[in-house]
């Protein structure tokens, strides 16, 4: 698109470059901004139909534009600041949440040269950004001044640490596995992982299977879902770090955290199940779209996440802290050591 604007209209190279980037981020960010309106949607009728409930069904045709409803409801209100909040911070909270949630999606290739920045340390990208979504919900919780949500803000913060680091390992298994952190890359390295069986992802493979586990468990307590949403235990701590929080700057809190659900399915898809590649190594299946692969994929670990958050009830905190520290950290170390020596010892049979 840069040689485009550049040669086709004739505009300089900085501005052909800043131009087709604006329209690139536009791509992405209107499109996910629908999706999750559409996400939400979905996940409120998978909960019902596991609870034998109707979920929305009056607001536009089987209740497809409830979501824009809900947002209109949400704009429409009154922006409320608690008298001994501290405002600056109290507003900035939510836009680095929202914001946080959107740039790491600027390295999730949708298709073979479909991504807006292709650079080689994508993988160190996606987990440097989003470690910083842990900073607007411990400012929500601060500068609200109460209780509760900082109760809350401690809660999130002690359990994205600690399943960071079991992510971070894993990350490494899957790494050293593919011998690049360019995500496109990643993605070709899982093409036709058995011979004798030609399919496609890191998930097939018996040794990486076990971190494809864990990453998909870990990803749950990273977004807080159902059943690690500690930091929002209605029970105990009313709503949480948003308790305080009203019209859109609870809704940026809202629609940062189903960006960040669909960031990870889509890391899930990207990472172990393949990409944008079909499931199977077979000629006619590439006929389809590979973006029209991805999004099956995402769509598909979406529906993994309402699933479990309807069936499964909550953890207790201190299950949680020991699931992360006692043995997804130990396993997920271990598994770094055994993948790499397997690796070592492939090598030196060659």
């Amino acid at each position: 698109m840069t040689g485009f604007f550049n040669t086709t209209v004739g505009m300089s190279y900085e501005w052909s470059w800043f131009l087709a980037t604006i329209i690139g981020i536009l791509v992405i960010a209107l499109p996910l901004m629908l999706a999750v309106a559409m996400i939400i949607y979905a996940d409120r009728k998978i909960w019902a139909a596991m609870a034998l409930r109707r979920g929305p069904n009056v607001v536009g045709p089987f209740g497809l534009l409830q979501s824009f409803a809900d947002g209109l409801k949400v704009f429409l209100q009154e922006t409320i600041i608690p008298a001994a909040a501290n405002r600056g911070l109290f507003l900035l909270a939510p836009i680095i949440t929202f914001t946080v949630a959107l740039i790491v999606w600027a390295v999730v290739p949708f298709q073979a040269g479909v991504v807006l920045a292709d650079i080689n340390v994508g993988l160190l990208y996606v987990l440097a950004a989003s470690s910083l979504g842990v900073y607007g919900i411990i400012l929500s919780g601060w500068a609200s001044n109460s209780k509760y949500p900082f109760y809350s803000a401690l809660r999130a913060a002690a359990q994205m640490v600690s399943y960071e680091v079991a992510i971070g390992f894993v990350l490494i298994s899957v790494v050293l596995w593919a011998g690049s952190f360019n995500l496109s890359t990643i993605v070709l390295a899982q093409r036709a992982v058995w011979p004798i069986i030609p399919v496609n992802g890191f998930a097939f493979n018996p040794l990486l299977f076990p971190m494809a586990v864990v990453f998909l468990i870990s990803a749950l307590a990273e977004t807080q879902r159902a059943p690690f949403d500690l930091t929002e235990a209605e029970s105990e701590l009313v709503a949480g770090y948003q308790t305080e929080y009203s019209s859109m700057s609870f809704a940026l809190f809202w629609l940062g955290e189903y960006a960040n659900v669909l960031l990870m399915c889509a890391l899930n898809a990207t990472l172990f199940w393949g990409g944008w590649l079909p499931p199977v190594d077979w000629a006619p299946l590439y006929v389809v779209p590979g973006i029209i692969w991805l999004f099956a994929k995402i769509l598909f670990f979406f529906f993994v996440f309402s699933w479990i958050k309807a069936t499964v009830p909550r953890y207790r905190y201190d299950q949680l802290m020991r699931l992360g520290w006692k043995i997804f950290l130990p396993l997920s170390l271990f598994w770094v050591f055994l993948v790499s020596g397997v690796l070592m010892f492939m090598r030196v049979g060659i």
